[in-house]
């Protein structure tokens, strides 16, 4: 869920200061979780590198959980954020979709911590009961305002109607999200390479014209084989 802020960054019923320090326990948990992983990152870990104490994150949080709750919201709106003004000065669906894509993997490639960190959460950030902590319910959201570009487009003719906007919706959010596992592995990952490579790929896929199912078989196979 996004934080509700006034112009200057203060959340509503928090005075700047302690909006300030939740900021750096933020901050300081990303970076944690991305040197040491997120098995590594006690609570005692991030107060020693916000320069505060436990009992300081223990007061604005409540605990570890929360805390990763929080920055995992925090990190969604961020990247929402970034991407909306980009994606909305576009006029076109094909340019609305190569922003999309590309949008996404800059503020990856800007954030590479943050990036590293969810990857730990997602692996392995688990609640007291075994739920995980990093709710699948995000991606389920971008996959459905996807979708919706992508049928809306299609119903301008801007894209072919020949392909199902959920599977396509899948398909683009599968390729971005492999990217932040890529880019823990390699920090050199050309992050910039790959996301005119993604948005060239599926601008092809979505632009008018012949279907795939319209072209001739691959010799010596039978289409659906």
């Amino acid at each position: 869920m996004r934080s509700e802020t006034n112009p200057t960054g203060q959340e509503p019923g928090r005075t700047f200061t302690e909006t300030a320090r939740r900021a750096q326990i933020i901050a300081a948990a990303i970076d944690t979780i991305a040197e040491l992983g997120y098995g590594q990152a006690s609570l005692a870990r991030i107060a020693e590198s916000a320069g505060t104490s436990k009992g300081v994150i223990l007061y604005h949080f409540g605990g570890k959980d929360e805390l990763i709750r929080e920055l995992v919201a925090e990190l969604v709106a961020r990247g929402v954020g970034y991407m909306e003004p980009r994606i909305e000065a576009e006029p076109t669906g094909a340019g609305k979709l190569r922003a999309y894509i590309e949008s996404n993997l800059a503020f990856m490639a800007g954030n590479r911590n943050h990036m590293v960190a969810i990857v730990e959460i997602v692996l392995n950030a688990r609640a007291a009961d075994g739920s995980r902590l990093y709710d699948p319910s995000v991606q389920d959201a971008g996959v459905a305002a996807l979708q919706q570009l992508l049928a809306y487009f299609q119903g301008t003719g801007e894209f072919r109607t020949g392909f199902d906007p959920h599977v396509m919706a899948m398909a683009i959010r599968a390729a971005i999200n492999a990217v932040p596992a890529q880019l823990a592995r390699d920090p050199a990952l050309d992050v910039g390479h790959h996301a005119r490579e993604l948005a060239d790929l599926f601008h092809i896929a979505t632009r008018p014209g012949e279907s795939p199912r319209d072209l001739p078989p691959v010799s010596g196979h039978r289409r659906g084989e």
